[in-house]
């Protein structure tokens, strides 16, 4: 489906959810595509690759996710500090790293992973945890090898040839100031969509509605969602390739770090 682009203003862009929400049902064409629901609602829009056509455009993204996965939506990448050090392929990963899954097959039999998907409220069962420190004016990432599980003894018996099972020697971190200035340039205006889904007779459906818009991130509301358990950091490494450091939020709780939450649908 292609719509000629031209500016439209955000109250026109408001009448097609309208619009596009009347219609109900609408079947996924665009099978085998993990972005189905994001990408048939741009189709529908008349918008390429999330490009909203609206003044001051670039202030503005499209988020949308089905509304039956409890999966957590990217809202930045941040890696931590001291960034001199790269902490994470120099300390995290070769010293508190365990065996990738594909080790010896689709990778060198060496090959180390370390993922963790981490909030300020709870231990992994590894051990890590996010500290809000607000006297420092940081997020600290902390190891306690007491919170380790059992089923990870021989990985802590590792760690603790590797470095020790004591404190991180040097506590990886993000400065708040460092966090408002990623996270704010990163996190634009948005509006947030939401689909039902069903399937009937082998075909997949979806119904867009409910759409929110969402103004002007509050970096303070930012740090609470951390410090309420509500926002994830997110470590994905291998020896091979570190994919990022990122944070991480259910999309149910994106308009938590928003300034003014408005209902459309």
């Amino acid at each position: 489906m292609t719509t000629a682009l031209h500016l439209i203003t955000k109250e026109e862009l408001i009448a097609r959810f309208k619009e596009i929400e009347s219609r109900g049902w609408i079947e996924n064409y665009r099978k085998g595509n993990d972005g189905a629901v994001g990408n048939i609602l741009e189709d529908l829009l008349g918008i390429p690759e999330n490009n909203l056509p609206i003044p001051n455009a670039a202030e503005w993204e499209l988020k949308t996710q089905r509304s039956n996965t409890s999966s957590l939506t990217t809202l930045c990448h941040v890696e931590p500090s001291p960034r001199a050090l790269s902490l994470v392929p120099n300390v995290l990963l070769p010293k508190y790293g365990w065996a990738h899954k594909l080790a010896g097959q689709k990778y060198p039999v060496d090959e180390k992973s370390f993922r963790s998907t981490t909030n300020a409220t709870s231990f992994t069962d590894r051990g890590f945890k996010l500290n809000v420190n607000r006297q420092e004016q940081r997020l600290e990432f902390i190891f306690d090898s007491s919170k380790c599980s059992d089923r990870h003894s021989e990985w802590l018996k590792s760690v603790e040839q590797r470095a020790g099972l004591g404190p991180f020697d040097i506590i990886p971190y993000w400065g708040f100031n460092d966090l408002y200035t990623k996270a704010g340039t990163k996190l634009l205006n948005c509006f947030y969509v939401l689909a039902d889904v069903k399937r009937e007779s082998g075909k997949e459906y979806f119904h867009y509605n409910r759409v929110l818009m969402l103004k002007r991130v509050n970096m303070d509301k930012f740090i609470d969602a951390i410090e309420e358990g509500s926002l994830y950091v997110d470590f994905d490494a291998r020896t091979g390739h570190n994919h990022g450091t990122k944070f991480r939020i259910a999309f149910k709780d994106i308009p938590k770090v928003y300034e003014e939450v408005i209902e459309i649908l």
